[in-house]
């Protein structure tokens, strides 16, 4: 199969495009590098069926050319982390409106599938759990900023699914709840590889608010897993599907579990959200999904648990911090970060 995937450099997009040359496939990258990282796809460069373009979507033609040469895309591409949310609304919804769009008005000439990568923040401020595909979205004022991110992806949703019904182009939308791993950066405020890089050099662990914020966390070669047999089953299109783990635990007992991990000297201090966020800023109390509908059409459960997905972070940083160090004693300070195979 020849693959397009939109934010390939990105945390989840180069996870999956590894897995996708791994099992045969033939992958095309493009990403624009303003959340991704040209190191997250440094082991696939040079390889036989491996392309990437350092470019915007907003490149038209470039699009095109890309979409034309595969028989499916999957889109990821789009404005990640509620921090970087809440700093440049206008780039995240003109980026995240504007990228499905040409994603799909090209894919619309060629009836090429196209995956579309959604998020839990579509659910907004519902209460009753678990979150099943058919709930309705309930999404805060607009007068907060917040909202912002789940409104444009919700327009990404309905867009999908009306170049499928009017236009017949077979799309398929997934929801993602709370992707973690190896490569996920904290920079854009993601919880868990924030604290294990607190807890590894023994700083305060920030937990925001009361941290009794309820959350499911599933690693990414989980998830990419269920992306792929979302895409390649016939009986997926024209529908949206949740993809996480079930393993409900608070922020905060992350944070003392993280500890627990590392064996750190680390203390939780808990963040006030007006401290922690600019103006505007609502969280959501839980995010628990119901996942049995992509597991009864195409299997999908969530193989590791949470202990072990804090594992995985904890030893790629700790591969990373010895990579660096490593590297400073080479060539003196200034030495920028080696990015070493996964465990």
């Amino acid at each position: 199969m020849r693959v397009l995937i939109t934010g390939g450099a990105g945390f989840i997009g180069s996870h999956l495009a590894e897995r996708c040359v791994e099992r045969g496939d033939t992958v095309f990258v493009i990403d624009d590098l303003s959340t991704g990282s040209i190191q997250n796809i440094a082991g696939l460069k040079g390889h036989a069926r491996f392309q990437y373009f350092i470019d915007s979507l907003k490149n038209d033609g470039l699009v095109a050319e890309l979409v034309d040469e595969v028989d499916a895309v999957y889109h990821l591409a789009a404005a990640v982390g509620v921090r970087l949310v809440m700093e440049s609304p206008v780039n995240t919804i003109e980026n995240n409106i504007k990228g499905a769009e040409v994603v799909l008005r090209m894919a619309a000439k060629k009836k090429k599938k196209v995956l579309m990568t959604s998020t839990s923040e579509v659910y907004g401020k519902r209460d009753a759990v678990p979150f099943l595909e058919t709930d309705d979205l309930v999404l805060g004022s607009s007068d907060k900023g917040r909202w912002s991110y789940a409104c444009s992806k919700a327009i990404d949703e309905f867009l999908a699914l009306a170049y499928y019904r009017e236009k017949k182009v077979p799309t398929v939308v997934v929801r993602l709840f709370n992707t973690v791993g190896p490569r996920q950066t904290g920079a854009y405020g993601m919880v868990l590889p924030t604290f294990v890089k607190q807890a590894l050099a023994a700083e305060e662990i920030t937990v925001f608010g009361e941290g009794s914020q309820r959350r499911c966390f599933a690693h990414v070669r989980d998830v990419v897993e269920g992306l792929i047999e979302l895409m390649e089953h016939p009986g997926a299109v024209g529908q949206i599907f949740n993809l996480g783990s079930g393993e409900e635990v608070t922020i905060r007992q992350l944070a003392e579990r993280v500890i627990a991990r590392t064996g750190s000297r680390s203390r939780v201090t808990l963040v006030p959200y007006e401290v922690a966020y600019p103006e505007g800023f609502e969280d959501m109390q839980r995010r628990l999904p119901d996942i049995s509908k992509a597991h009864q059409l195409v299997g999908y459960t969530p193989k590791m648990k949470l202990d072990d997905i804090i594992d995985s972070v904890v030893a790629y940083e700790q591969q990373q911090t010895l990579a660096f160090t490593q590297e400073g004693a080479s060539h003196g300070t200034g030495a920028k970060r080696a990015i070493l195979p996964l465990p």
